[in-house]
């Protein structure tokens, strides 16, 4: 039925029931996945406000950051994936609007499901069914699986 699953995560909660969904699914039908998880860019107003601050170089800072915590999201993923016996691989995007990134990568590796959470992280999206959700079913010509 799907030959390549892309699994999208923030490392959340519920994203990883989404990743429990993913690869349950994944493993019934015998399909690799591949993860992804995407990371924004700061807004010019954090930047200002931590050079102000006396940081020489925020971004850097940030861009460390925001690579470490994508390590530790996909690492768990991928734990989970081989302790389920699924083949997997993992992406992080950084430096994009999330569902832009998710549809890039579910339309490069030849996904043919993209599984992800109804919302992530942030509040402001807990209010709104998951805009990042909105914008992957509006744009994206890979079918989803929203996991509530």
């Amino acid at each position: 039925m799907y030959k390549h699953i892309l699994i999208a995560t923030d490392g959340s909660e519920l994203a990883d029931r989404a990743v429990t969904h993913g690869l349950a699914l994944a493993k019934a039908v015998n399909s690799p996945v591949t993860f992804v998880t995407v990371t924004q860019l700061w807004s010019a107003f954090d930047m200002a406000h931590k050079a102000r601050e006396g940081n020489p170089d925020p971004m850097r800072e940030f861009e460390k950051m925001a690579a470490a915590s994508a390590k530790v999201t996909l690492d768990s993923a991928a734990k989970k994936a081989k302790a389920a016996g699924v083949a997997c691989e993992v992406v992080h995007v950084p430096d994009q609007h999330p569902a832009e990134g998710i549809i890039e990568v579910a339309e490069n590796k030849g996904c043919d499901l993209i599984v992800m959470a109804s919302h992530g992280r942030r509040a402001m999206e807990r209010l709104l069914l998951g805009s990042q959700v909105n914008e992957v079913l509006a744009h994206s010509k890979v079918p989803a699986l929203v996991v509530r």
